[in-house]
């Protein structure tokens, strides 16, 4: 693709088709000018089909260096991978990683710049990491007196608000620490304005300048044009992700060593169970280390699954995590500890030791659900002050 001077050659979206707030650079330019940027960004930060990075220094904005999250700049970290400082390649410019020991941008490495961008698509769930990405840049911003702009993109998965809101500190970890959901149903603008407003930042306040999605609204369905994180590298597997991310605190294997992660489950321990099967291997990029790694899984194909009955329910599916639970013949060894705190690997990701007890008890799963309450509809009624978009909670 040529110069993005030429508008035209970014191929945004129609007219009246969803355009991400990256897209519409006409509100956001001139506010950069003569600025030193920092830009938080991924593989995912897009302006058309190039990415914002390289689109934004052909539109001669200073762009000074650049802040990467979990996966690094360009997404070719493997999750959990503990991400180092580089120069990149391409532009020269240097990154900064914000995932491993340096997470929130320091005095030193915000004293050059004007104005923080952040830009990156998240998918919607507490245990996705680029809202504590999100939480620590806002932080370093208000406490070092720097403006935010964020550029918003849809949620995908902005139709539901559903799972056990986390209350209690013992099972905050890097995989959650707000006490959300499972699943928030907020862009990265809004959360923005909920970490303000419900005083995450240390009793400060960050602030912040949001270019709105347009021609969009939390009931409308929006598939990603670039993988938001190596593993989520398919639509199914960012809609699925919500249900099935929760299976990491367990034995059974989600689909990391594969190329179908997040779309299939398994584990040796159900041979005879089930006839779908399939061998995780370690994928460089992807899962090196993946559970059940060479051998042979035995569980549920999701791949064809219709989403449909997600979004028509408005649910993350705990049918799943039961069913295969009920199916695994050493169920004391279902539920994985997590070893640097002795807090269950599945509580961390659910944010609370509620569910699995409930699970281990074989508490129906409508009884389960009731027992989100009140907290859920407290939070529904949070989320609300901060919403910039029409809302299918009336």
């Amino acid at each position: 693709m040529g110069n993005l001077k030429d508008r035209s050659q970014a191929e945004p979206a129609p007219a009246k088709g969803i355009m991400t707030g990256a897209d519409q650079t006409e509100k956001y330019l001139p506010y950069l000018k003569g600025k030193r940027i920092g830009l938080v960004a991924n593989q995912s930060s897009m302006i058309g089909k190039k990415s914002s990075v390289d689109s934004l220094l052909s539109l001669g904005i200073n762009i000074v260096k650049v802040f990467g999250p979990e996966h690094g700049f360009r997404g070719n970290a493997s999750n959990g991978a503990v991400v180092k400082d580089e120069k990149d390649a391409k532009t020269g410019l240097p990154i900064i990683s914000l995932y491993g020991k340096n997470e929130k941008p320091t005095k030193e490495q915000l004293a050059d710049v004007d104005l923080m961008i952040f830009d990156i698509q998240d998918v919607g769930c507490r245990f996705y990491t680029n809202i504590n990405t999100l939480e620590y840049v806002m932080e370093a911003c208000a406490e070092n007196n720097k403006e935010l702009l964020i550029l918003d993109r849809p949620n995908p998965n902005a139709y539901v608000v559903d799972g056990p809101v986390m209350t209690d500190d013992k099972f905050k970890s890097g995989i959650g620490i707000h006490y959300t959901p499972m699943t928030h149903g907020m862009t990265i603008g809004e959360f923005a304005q909920y970490l303000n407003g419900e005083g995450y930042l240390k009793d400060k306040k960050c602030k912040i300048k949001i270019i709105k999605v347009a021609n969009w609204n939390h009931d409308m369905p929006y598939e990603l044009p670039i993988h938001p994180s190596p593993n989520l590298n398919t639509q199914q597997a960012v809609q699925l992700f919500p249900s099935l991310c929760m299976f990491e605190g367990t034995s059974v294997n989600e689909g990391r060593g594969t190329y179908m992660p997040f779309t299939i489950l398994g584990s040796p321990m159900l041979k005879g169970k089930y006839d779908f099967s399939y061998k995780p291997i370690g994928i460089p990029g992807m899962s090196e280390k993946p559970i059940n790694k060479d051998s042979v899984c035995y569980g549920l194909d999701l791949r064809k699954y219709d989403v449909g009955e997600l979004r028509k329910r408005r649910q993350i599916n705990l049918s799943w995590v039961i069913a295969l639970y009920n199916a695994y013949p050493d169920k004391s060894k279902f539920f994985n500890p997590e070893r640097s705190t002795g807090v269950s690997a599945f509580d961390l990701r659910i944010g609370t030791d509620q569910l699995r007890k409930q699970i281990i008890a074989g508490v129906p799963e409508a009884e389960i659900r009731k027992s989100w309450e009140p907290g859920l509809s407290k939070f529904k009624a949070i989320r609300k002050k901060y919403l910039l978009y029409p809302d299918f909670i009336k």
